[in-house]
């Protein structure tokens, strides 16, 4: 929806006041461990997604379970068992 450049411009005063009022509350800090944690977890869903492209366009390239299977460090099986789904979906 189309907004006008005058709207855009209070809600960026609105936010603005809202972070110069801000005021730390203890229950907002966390520990550098969960953040860390919770950066590795998200790191490792794109790479799951990365890989899984890599496969669709791989086996849609016409690569063999087998090859995938190798290049992923598992066997031809183990490829297709944790994949295929993926593949077909696409």
């Amino acid at each position: 929806m189309p907004r006008s450049i005058q709207e855009i411009l209070d809600q960026a005063d609105e936010l603005a006041k809202k972070f110069e009022n801000y005021e730390p509350d203890a229950s907002d800090e966390r520990p550098v461990e969960e953040y860390v944690l919770e950066r590795a977890a998200l790191a490792r869903a794109r790479s799951e997604r990365q890989v899984a492209d890599a496969v669709i366009a791989a086996r849609a390239a016409g690569a063999s379970w087998h090859k995938i299977g190798s290049l992923l460090g598992t066997s031809a099986q183990g490829a297709q068992q944790r994949y295929s789904s993926v593949v077909e979906a696409s």
